[in-house]
């Protein structure tokens, strides 16, 4: 209910109908069949526009649906290599090949590198570990982060380099499109589709190496 008035009124073609008594202006959405809704309620006087009400709160809801799923789609993904700087070499090309995954999905990822102990004194061989896994993805993505400390472990940030990923995924769809026979949309849309699976199935295999990591650091009670 809108109790001010006057208030300037917008028209259901965004056209400028100027300011005039609130009964007037809700004749006028009468005449339309459409509503009279609030917009700009602290401006003086109030903005209302002759709009379809239901309609608008669809838009919006479609809006902030796509909104969320944007933040989802560049979310920060986590990968530790290890409770140490003990990790075999090939743990730590699992972890490339998983960030890549997570890069080409579009997500950003913090890598983690650990120390224990006295490990710490030993800084260079993390900081060595963690340049070496940003120049095995370089084609994909960009520093975003250098090392930043926090307490016995560094992380660095990597980036999608969009670009370099787009021209990828491009190539990807033409040779599978190629290959089986149908467009090249399709192709784009199958590979989307398993590369969602694959992140997820990664988020999960991720939560439970965190959960790992959390019970092996848990103090013991004697």
């Amino acid at each position: 209910m809108i109790r001010i008035s006057p208030i300037r009124v917008i028209g259901p073609d965004n056209e400028q109908i100027g300011v005039i008594e609130t009964s007037e202006a809700m004749r006028l959405a009468d005449q339309y069949g459409l509503d009279l809704v609030e917009i700009s309620p602290d401006a003086r006087p109030p903005v209302c526009k002759i709009m379809d009400y239901g309609k608008f709160k669809y838009e919006q809801s479609k809006k902030e649906q796509k909104s969320r799923a944007a933040s989802k789609a560049t979310e920060m993904k986590e990968v530790r290599l290890g409770r140490s700087v003990k990790i075999d070499p090939h743990d730590v090309q699992i972890r490339i090949d998983q960030s890549r995954r997570f890069l080409m999905a579009g997500h950003k990822v913090m890598v983690t590198q650990r120390f224990k102990g006295r490990e710490i004194a030993h800084k260079e061989i993390g900081l060595e570990r963690l340049k070496f896994f940003a120049d095995s993805l370089a084609d994909i993505a960009k520093v975003e982060q250098t090392p930043r400390w926090l307490g016995k472990q560094a992380s660095i940030i990597l980036a999608p380099d969009r670009p370099k990923i787009e021209a990828i995924k491009r190539k990807m769809a033409q040779e599978k499109a190629a290959k089986e026979g149908i467009t090249e949309e399709a192709a784009r849309a199958a590979h989307e589709a398993e590369a969602r699976a694959a992140v997820e199935r990664l988020e999960k295999e991720a939560a439970a190496e965190a959960e790992e990591d959390e019970e092996a650091e848990a103090p013991t009670s004697s």
